[in-house]
């Protein structure tokens, strides 16, 4: 390994150590290279307003700078063994375009705040496009209970079915979900969006460095003040972001399950577009909802990094090595999981009703305790209308679309009041 940064005359670099130290982090620093980049320009604006570079060096960094990431995001260039990791071959970069002007890059900062800097960053550009997705799902949610407000379908408790329901009810209460989604995604944005840059390796420097130019340029909220807390909200703002994540793909995989259901032949309320589905290697018979089970299993990976992030949170305050494994928690959370949030607002487009199946399901039975309130609306003690309307006899005859429309309690059939949904979605664009 060629590059690196913290390599001394007459030290002996053992290649397997290295190697170990290094671990994932040439790959994983793929996904961060750029916004190290973009860092690294906002610190050489900061470095020229308090004097260490001239102004025309600024310009050569900030040239050498923006080619490099245009090179990046063609693919011309790609980070592997030659370098440590994305801060020395940023640094390996500019040295060579610029000798010691580009030595001079890494002035008043450390790898802990640059680690720092990019991964959050990263998270911020995430975590916004999560919510994006949350509010794209809600969005259609909506749609489609305002259209199907009258088609009945079966609410189940304990897997057993209850009462008449309705589509509506079904995607009003998925709407309302990733709604609250979207909206943790956010706040959990604006609470991490706090600039570490200017930290250092925890302590500061003894250079002015302009840290409100470096807040602003990058586009964050507010700085983080304490040079300490810099290094000790590494790993809490990872997990946020995680928890936050996690909540949506907890919504995800309760709707996967009642799409798995649903589109089974025991139920048969859902029909799923083709390509949605695989085939069998054994069976030419069979269509398998690979996708809505992938969607289902995703939290996992989300859990599993949280549970990552927070065991190595049992640490002393300041930098501490171990907290390079966060990198690769929240690369495969985040991957998977906005993979399957991806895929979530066509599929919810996409997906039929089968409605003959649905009204077939909702039998006399469900009418039950429609019956034992409208008993005890009239006068009956809850109690003795609950004792009548467990006759069958009194089930005869009832219409689901005459149940449904009676259901007026706000959100339920009757009374869904989708329009204070509507509001709160369009205030989220």
């Amino acid at each position: 390994m060629s590059n690196v940064l913290w390599a001394k005359p007459g030290m002996d670099i053992d290649a397997d150590i290295q190697r170990f130290l290094a671990g994932d982090d040439v790959i994983l620093d793929r996904e961060f290279i750029r916004y190290d980049i973009r860092a690294s320009g906002a610190h050489a604006e900061g470095l020229e307003r308090i004097g260490i570079l001239a102004a025309d060096e600024l310009a050569a960094i900030a040239r050498e700078l923006a080619e490099l990431d245009a090179d990046v995001a063609g693919g011309r260039f790609v980070l592997d063994e030659r370098f440590e990791d994305m801060h020395s071959a940023i640094e390996a970069r500019l040295i060579e375009r610029l000798g010691d002007v580009g030595k001079k890059i890494h002035t008043g900062r450390s790898r802990n705040d640059q680690v720092l800097v990019a991964t959050r960053l990263w998270l911020k550009d995430r975590l916004a496009h999560a919510a994006g997705l949350c509010h794209a799902a809600a969005g259609v949610a909506l749609d489609r209970a305002e259209a199907e407000a009258h088609l009945p379908l079966p609410g189940y408790t304990h897997l057993q079915r209850a009462m008449v329901s309705s589509a509506a009810m079904w995607w009003a209460g998925w709407a309302e979900a990733f709604l609250d989604d979207a909206g943790r995604l956010r706040q959990t944005w604006s609470w991490i969006d706090a600039n570490p840059l200017g930290s250092a390796a925890g302590y500061g420097v003894n250079l002015p460095l302009d840290r409100d130019h470096t807040t602003s340029a990058l586009g964050f909220g507010r700085m983080q003040v304490a040079a300490t807390y810099a290094q000790l909200s590494r790993g809490k703002f990872e997990l946020a972001a995680l928890e936050a994540l996690g909540s949506a793909l907890l919504d995800l995989r309760r709707l996967a399950w009642d799409l798995s259901l649903f589109a089974s032949a025991e139920y048969a309320f859902v029909r799923l577009p083709a390509k949605y589905t695989t085939g069998s290697s054994l069976m030419p018979n069979k269509r398998n909802p690979d996708v809505i089970e992938l969607m289902r299993g995703v939290y996992a990976s989300v859990a599993a990094a949280k549970i990552e992030v927070e065991q190595l949170l049992s640490l002393p305050s300041g930098y501490h090595r171990d907290l390079q494994y966060s990198k690769g928690a929240i690369v495969h959370g985040f991957g998977r999981g906005l993979a399957a949030l991806g895929l979530l607002p066509d599929l919810l487009r996409a997906m039929e009703w089968q409605p003959e199946r649905m009204r077939a399901a909702t039998e006399a039975s469900r009418y039950a305790t429609g019956l034992a309130v409208e008993l005890a609306a009239a006068g009956l003690p809850c109690r003795g209308a609950y004792r009548e309307a467990a006759n069958p006899e009194r089930w005869a005859d009832r219409d689901p679309d005459a149940s449904l429309s009676a259901r007026v309690s706000p959100g339920a059939a009757g009374a869904l009041r989708l329009d204070g949904l509507r509001q709160r979605w369009a205030a989220g664009r």
